[in-house]
């Protein structure tokens, strides 16, 4: 038996290097609530976080690879809802989730049927918690000037690696996730502008 203040024999850190600028990956997306709602915008379940400096909100995502040679590798990344300076952030981050869908249900972006456009619909943010979809890994700076990984694209299957990707499991076809005898598409009554 090791003493508990002898740690001689104790396995070494692993460090881990970046994983290439440019990987695709496939991904599950989890948010780590921040406890901010506004019922107004349609956000609610406590899932958006508010910056209380700048104002800005956001949902602080962490990023699982789930296979490839970098499984269980995390990244972390935000997607944003609102900001102070203007429209241009929550554009990007409404942007980054309908890229989000396509990828996650095998649409491509230029399928305007109802069922890919009742696939881009959410009720939710509680609905992205746990979604698996091919991301392209990036670099950024930390808060201490170093490099870190960050997912902020979502690659579609309009591009050929998609497939190679995602795997042999094809995304659940939309049909199965939208059945026509459920609720209309266009009853956009209390919809946030974000979830249209």
């Amino acid at each position: 038996m090791t003493a508990w203040n002898d740690f001689n024999s104790a396995d070494d850190q692993n460090s881990f290097d970046l994983i290439p600028k440019g990987t695709l990956v496939k991904v599950r997306m989890t948010i780590k609530p921040g406890g901010y709602d506004d019922p107004a915008q349609g956000w609610t379940g406590g899932y958006a976080t508010q910056n209380q400096t700048t104002g800005s909100v956001y949902l602080n995502c962490e990023f699982v690879v789930l296979e490839s040679p970098y499984a269980r590798r995390k990244m972390w990344s935000l997607i944003g809802l609102h900001s102070n300076k203007g429209p241009e952030w929550a554009n990007m981050g409404r942007t980054f989730i309908k890229g989000i869908l396509n990828s996650a249900h095998g649409l491509h972006p230029q399928d305007n049927s109802p069922q890919a456009q009742q696939a881009r619909r959410i009720s939710g943010f509680g609905d992205l918690d746990g979604i698996e979809f091919v991301g392209k890994v990036e670099m950024e700076k930390d808060q201490h000037g170093e490099d870190k990984n960050v997912i902020k694209m979502a690659i579609t299957p309009d591009r050929k690696e998609y497939a190679a990707v995602m795997g042999s499991v094809a995304p659940q076809p939309v049909q199965q996730q939208a059945p026509a005898h459920q609720q209309p598409a266009a009853a956009p009554t209390g919809r946030p502008s974000w979830a249209q």
